[in-house]
């Protein structure tokens, strides 16, 4: 049996950054699963409420790729509360030729948070105004702040406005991004505030009930709504969403049982077999991206195998170069 690469965080953050590299990388994901024979199951969620917990499980092989990565995911949100993060997990790779197991990255859910803010920024890429320079941030957690940070690798962002059930936590998040992203970033108190002055909003949280209504839709919006990753969570109401003029997702199949799409099916207010456009397509240039400067867009993302399989190879890639990692003799 081989030997087996053993990661910590430390050695990850050390080959990984949120940097364009990683916006690159995340970007041709979406192209592949759009031009490949990429097989990519469905999602393994269990949900455990005594906890305020969950448990996600993602994987993708890619042709091409030479290994694939399995991923778990624990999301605990009252862990904050106990001194511990609310997200944390690890991968373990494989050999896509063997299926003999390479590594295991205990990034502590790291991987996990650069490749979602780099989703983050590939759907701002190709549905936001290029011109756009007010980002809302609804959430005040490290999603929320590494999802802005993304957005400045591909728009000029110049102020942003961040909004939290928490006000102690908004303006905390909104002092850190200040002092760290060198932008002017204030907290408030009213969704209205932040939606009317927003050109782009993304959405991070694990909220269960909608936070954004059709009133906050207006001409040029693009949101990004990342939180909805499970049938019990929601941030859009289902009239926010048939407002908009172009619905895009990142896996249909997902979207429909797990992401925004959902609430608006079980509302009636579209079929369930109805055919949206993915991120994917627009990548490859198979559908068009945004088609005016008024039209308002949605992109629901609930997070897809493919994207950790590609942070990985891409994390394997660069320790290995560098040499840095333990290696376990099996």
């Amino acid at each position: 049996m081989p030997d087996i690469k053993i990661l910590n965080e430390g050695d990850l953050r050390h080959a990984v950054q949120l940097d364009a590299d990683a916006v690159n990388c995340i970007e041709n994901a979406f192209e592949l699963l759009a031009t490949r024979d990429v097989a990519m199951p469905p999602i393994l969620s269990m949900h455990i409420p005594e906890q305020n917990g969950e448990l996600d499980v993602k994987t993708a092989y890619v042709p091409g790729i030479p290994s694939f990565a399995v991923k778990m995911s624990p999301g605990f949100f009252d862990n904050p509360k106990l001194g511990f993060p609310s997200v944390n997990g690890l991968m373990v790779v494989f050999s896509a030729k063997t299926g003999l197991v390479e590594a295991v990255l205990l990034d502590n859910g790291y991987l996990t948070d650069v490749r979602t803010a780099a989703a983050g920024a590939v759907a701002a890429k190709y549905l936001s105004r290029q011109n756009a320079t007010v980002a809302g941030i609804i959430g005040t957690g490290t999603q929320a702040r590494l999802q802005l940070e993304a957005l400045l690798l591909v728009r000029n962002i110049e102020r942003a406005i961040i909004w939290g059930r928490d006000q102690d936590k908004a303006d905390a998040c909104a002092a850190d991004c200040d002092q760290q992203l060198g932008i002017e970033t204030v907290a408030t108190s009213s969704v209205d505030e932040l939606a009317a002055a927003s050109d782009i909003i993304v959405t991070t949280t694990p909220s269960t009930v909608p936070i954004l209504n059709a009133e906050h839709l207006h001409a040029g919006l693009h949101v990004t709504a990342m939180g909805s990753d499970a049938d019990y969570k929601t941030e859009l109401a289902p009239e926010f969403l048939m407002g908009a003029d172009r619905y895009i997702c990142d896996r249909l199949a997902q979207c429909r049982k797990q992401g925004e799409l959902r609430g608006a099916i079980e509302a009636g207010l579209i079929t369930e077999d109805t055919v949206l456009p993915e991120l994917g397509e627009i990548v490859a240039g198979r559908a068009p991206g945004r088609r005016s400067e008024t039209e308002i867009t949605i992109c629901d993302l609930t997070g897809m195998g493919i994207q950790d399989t590609a942070i990985a190879a891409q994390a394997m890639k660069r320790s290995n170069a560098s040499q840095t990692g333990t290696i376990f003799l099996s």
